[in-house]
This record gives structure tokens, sequence and C-alpha cells, in this order.
């Protein structure tokens, strides 16, 4: 579905007069979604990663075709539950969920434990 893009930006601090021309017209699929065939929705409960935008409540979309780099949000599988985290991977190649909410602990990886990297995220979509 295409919906309209106005050229004209909004002013997010002092308003400025409002051009009423259309650019073009935007597919939220186009600008959310780079790879299609690896690309999933999931809805965010908690409240563990507010420092980076990230609300309960909140869809991410999620792309599996990127590589997982040190300091990207991924969706991990951790001992066969899903969460959001920001991927550090330290020395001697350690990894380790951080959380960007000083009020929940990291999730360091340890031997033994079953960790898979489902995909990074892309995007979030949340209400104002």
């Amino acid at each position: 579905m295409l919906l309209p893009l106005f050229a004209s930006k909004v002013a997010a601090g002092f308003a400025s007069p409002a051009d009423d021309y259309i650019e073009t017209s935007l597919d939220l699929n186009q600008y959310l979604i780079k790879h299609p065939a690896a690309t999933f929705f999931l809805r965010v409960e908690g409240n563990s990663m507010l420092g980076a935008g990230i609300h309960d409540g909140d869809t991410l979309v999620v792309d599996r075709s990127l590589e997982a780099r040190s300091g990207k949000v991924v969706i991990a599988a951790v001992n066969g539950e899903l969460t959001v985290k920001r991927l550090h991977i330290g020395q001697q190649q350690r990894v380790t969920l951080l959380a960007e909410n000083p009020d929940y602990p990291n999730i360091p990886i340890r031997d033994g434990m079953d960790f898979v990297i489902w995909g990074v995220v892309t995007n979030v979509i949340h209400p104002v």
C-alpha cells in the first residue's frame, strides 16, 4: 500500500510553514524491509531496552540475513527463551547480551548455554 510522503519536513523544535507538496509515495514495506524472505516481526514485552528506544508493546522488525556484529541490537534465544538485547563481543570472543536499562542485568553467554542469534533488529515501531 502506497501512502503519500510530503517533501516538507516537520519541525520538532520551532514551527515552520508547511508545504502541501507531495514528493512521492512511500511503501512502508520497502522502507522497513530490505530482505523480505529473511524478515519477521516480534512484539516486545518488558522494559530492558528503554535506552535503545525499545518500549513494552513495540513491534520489532528483525532481519535474519544481516550479520550480528558487536553493538547491534539482536533477537537471541538463550536456553530456549527469546530476548532482545545489544550484542557485545569482547576479548577472546566472549559474548554478552547487554540490557539498555540499569534495572535489568546483562546476560553473559557461558559455555554450555543454549545460545542462538535469530536476527538483527532493523526498526522499532511504537505508538506515540
